[in-house]
């Protein structure tokens, strides 16, 4: 049987396509594979990282059939690797981009706040929807929507199983863009080469610093800053950005990555 998550590339920019049509619903398989196509792209070291579906949703969530019979021992396995494929993500040294359209719900929706940004279609409906079933989500996606939106919404979010359209999540700062759906692959792509011609060791430190003001508070950012951004100076982007600032003016240089 052929993956149901692969990793690929494209120039500069790597992918990983969620293929598990109709519904792209998580179990042990998918969510096997998806830590492979983590660790595929950790390896291959793109300057960016996008991460979509086929079919007609990105998700929706997880295979409701896992949960019959499962055991406190074997959930609590479970919830550990599916953590830890959130911090795989989170830690990837690149920008990475959630590009979701039609259904995005429980893992799947936490499967993109993973990632740095997520860009969404106009029609996306999403949920962390589990207490459908009395649970609580358990791949991170509470804590993440509370990161981005605050803790009042989170509850919100979680509490009422709700679903919630692509413009209100933009509206909390959950989703960074909603585009046409017609547009979304398109304008995303260019985004993601955008990202990806960038600094990419800078890039990296922003993630660092963006992790330390959201983990230990802006005085721990700041800490963190002068050890995390000092080293820049030895890279050749930066020197090569510098000579192109004072021989051109500033936005004509080209970064190599390094």
């Amino acid at each position: 049987m052929s993956a149901r998550a692969a990793y690929g590339r494209d120039g500069e920019v790597g992918s990983i396509t969620i293929d598990a049509q109709p519904l792209n619903l998580f179990d042990r398989e998918l969510t096997n594979d998806l830590i492979a196509a983590v660790g595929a792209a950790t390896d291959d070291g793109p300057r960016a990282l996008v991460v979509r579906a086929e079919g007609k949703v990105f998700t929706g969530g997880v295979d409701v059939n896992m949960f019959h019979g499962l055991s406190e021992a074997d959930a609590h396995e479970f919830a550990e690797q599916l953590i830890a494929l959130t911090h795989s993500i989170e830690d990837l040294p690149f920008p990475t981009l959630a590009v979701v359209h039609g259904l995005c719900l429980t893992a799947g929706f936490e499967l993109a706040l993973a990632c740095d940004m997520i860009w969404a279609s106009e029609s996306a409906r999403f949920g962390l929807v589990e207490i459908v079933v009395g649970v609580t989500p358990f791949m991170g996606g509470t804590q993440r929507v509370a990161e981005r939106a605050g803790p009042a919404r989170a509850r919100e979010l979680v509490m009422t199983g709700a679903l919630y359209d692509s413009a209100t999540l933009e509206r909390w700062n959950v989703v960074n863009r909603v585009v046409a759906d017609d547009e979304l692959a398109e304008k995303a792509g260019k985004f993601a080469a955008r990202l990806a011609a960038g600094p990419t060791v800078a890039n990296a430190a922003t993630k660092r610093i963006v992790r330390a003001q959201t983990d230990e508070g802006t005085r721990g950012a700041d800490a963190l800053t002068p050890a995390t951004a000092a080293p820049l100076f030895e890279t050749g982007d930066l020197k090569d950005g510098v000579e192109s600032f004072l021989r051109n003016g500033p936005g004509k240089a080209s970064f190599q990555g390094r």
